[in-house]
């Protein structure tokens, strides 16, 4: 059956890790404002309600499991979405462990490489043929303010957001030729299912002032701006911190030296039993 000249317009976005948290909130986002969305998961309990919203606003959702470490699996759920373009891939899923380096099994810190890194990883390698087909496409990674310096009891998760700093950074730049933005997200903590349960120094000082929704409509808007953006280009904020609080760290790391960044981060982290 031919597609209608609605359906061949509609804009088309893959999201993962769209069970639950950031990436459930983004994709429903994506889709009341009109979005074709393919929502995945390693757990697929959380997708079955975007089907509703779909249906709610005229759109449709292909959901199924993915995990990101398995770029075949990206391959599948990719082709189960994108005929032949797509316009958004928001690398979302990712893990969290928290507490002393020397306390976490070596096998979770390999867990939270393999979802972070190699996972966005696989998302924008295997994706990047159906991204340059689009008309403005946008890779949007999901990052983190702890990339803006190593955090002591988040040691492996900071230094997974700080190789999705330099891979976006590095495609920024090197897939301007291809018209793709390539972008990502900075928020502090988010009151997600990741955080319950974890006491850390950062949260003491912090709290946990984001929610799910706060970071899916940053991911959205900042999308926004870019596909809006005339002179693909002109140089872009390629981190977007979200909330005033990560927004105030990177505008404070971007211009004290090193020795005053790092001083910061041991007073903001110090753990709480320690005095």
């Amino acid at each position: 059956m031919a597609r209608t000249i609605e359906q061949h317009s509609r804009r088309v976005a893959v999201v993962s890790g769209a069970a639950r948290g950031i990436g459930h909130a983004t994709a429903a986002l994506l889709l009341r404002n009109g979005w074709r969305v393919g929502a995945f998961d390693i757990e697929t309990n959380g997708l079955a309600e975007l089907k509703d919203i779909a249906a709610a606003h005229g759109t449709t959702v292909v959901t199924g499991p993915l995990d990101v470490g398995d770029a075949q699996q990206w391959r599948d759920a990719l082709t189960s979405v994108c005929e032949d373009h797509l316009d958004l891939l928001v690398n979302n899923a990712g893990l969290l462990s928290a507490g002393p380096f020397v306390d976490t099994d070596l096998e979770r810190h390999r867990a939270l490489v393999d979802v972070n890194v190699i996972g966005t990883i696989n998302g924008a390698h295997t994706a990047f043929p159906y991204l340059k087909n689009a008309d403005r496409p946008v890779l949007l990674n999901l990052g983190s303010a702890s990339a803006i310096y190593g955090q002591p009891d988040l040691a492996t998760y900071s230094a997974t957001k700080f190789a999705v700093r330099g891979l976006t950074e590095a495609l920024e730049l090197e897939w301007t030729e291809h018209g793709i933005a390539v972008l990502d997200l900075w928020p502090l903590f988010v009151n997600t299912g990741m955080v319950k349960g974890v006491s850390i120094g950062a949260i003491q000082s912090f709290g946990v002032r984001l929610n799910e929704t706060d970071v899916a409509a940053a991911a959205v808007a900042a999308v926004e701006r870019s596909v809006k953006a005339r002179n693909r280009r002109w140089p872009r904020n390629v981190h977007r911190a979200v909330g005033v609080q990560a927004r105030f760290l990177a505008a404070t790391a971007q211009i004290s030296p090193n020795w005053a960044n790092r001083l910061l981060t041991e007073r903001l982290t110090r753990r709480p039993d320690v005095h």
